[in-house]
C-alpha cells in the first residue's frame, strides 16, 4: 500500500473515532480506583456499547505483516486493571455464557467474568492505542488490523455478553425492590380480599355472641 493509502486509512474520520474512544475507555478502566462501583458499572454500561459501535465501523482492509508488533500490556498490567473491575462488581462478577464455542457439548453452564473479559478488551485496545502513539504509519495499520481481526473473532462476542451481565447486574437490585413491592401489593390485596367489610362485621356480630 502507498504512502497515501496508509494516511487515508490511519487518519480517516472512523479510525480517529474508535481510536478517541478506545483511548478513554483505557484511561476510565485505570482509573477505576477513584470511581464508587455505582458509577463505575453505570459508564461501563455506556462505554462497552459506543465502543463496539466504533469498533463495528471501521473499513475493511487487507494487511500483510512482516513482523510482530509490539505488546505494551504485561501480565502484571492486565491482572491489576482485572482486579480494579474486581473489586466494583464483587459477588456478581460471574455470570452465565450463552455464546461460546462448544458450549453446545457441555453438560453444565459454562461461566464468564466480566473482569476478565473487560481485562481481555483493554488488553487489545491498550495495544492499540499505545500503537497509535508511535506515529508510525505502518505501525498503526497493522495494528489496527489485528484488532479489527480480534474484534471479529474474540473481543467483540466477549463484550456483547459481558454488556448482558454488566445490565443484569445493574438492574438485579432494582428488580429485587420491585419484585418485594409488588409481593407485598399482593399479599395486602389478598388479605383485604379475605376479610370481610366493617359494616357486614357490625351487623352480623351478635352471631358470634
Amino acid at each position: 500500500m502507498s504512502e497515501e493509502g496508509l494516511n487515508s486509512l490511519v487518519y480517516s474520520k472512523n479510525v480517529i473515532e474508535l481510536i478517541t474512544v478506545a483511548n478513554e475507555f483505557c484511561s476510565f478502566l485505570e482509573r477505576a480506583d477513584d470511581l464508587e462501583s455505582t458509577d463505575f458499572l453505570s459508564r461501563l454500561q455506556k462505554m462497552l456499547p459506543l465502543l463496539y459501535l466504533k469498533a463495528s465501523l471501521l473499513p475493511k482492509f487487507e494487511f500483510e505483516a512482516d513482523d510482530e508488533l509490539e505488546k505494551y500490556v504485561t501480565e502484571v498490567d492486565y491482572n491489576l486493571i482485572q482486579q480494579k473491575i474486581l473489586a466494583h462488581t464483587g459477588a456478581g462478577d460471574d455470570y452465565q455464557e450463552v455464546f461460546i464455542q462448544g458450549m453446545q457439548f457441555s453438560e453444565s453452564a459454562l461461566t464468564s467474568s466480566i473482569a476478565e473479559n473487560v481485562a481481555d478488551i483493554y488488553q487489545d485496545i491498550k495495544d492499540l492505542v499505545m500503537s497509535f502513539r508511535t506515529m508510525n504509519d505502518e505501525v498503526m495499520e497493522q495494528a489496527l488490523w489485528e484488532s479489527q481481526n480480534n474484534f471479529a473473532q474474540i473481543w467483540g462476542q466477549k463484550l456483547v455478553n459481558c454488556l448482558r451481565a454488566v445490565h443484569n447486574l445493574i438492574y438485579a437490585e432494582s428488580n429485587a425492590d420491585d419484585d418485594s413491592l409488588q409481593e407485598g401489593k399482593r399479599n395486602k390485596e389478598s388479605k383485604n380480599k379475605n376479610r370481610n367489610p366493617d359494616w357486614l362485621n357490625d351487623r352480623f356480630s351478635f352471631q358470634g355472641e
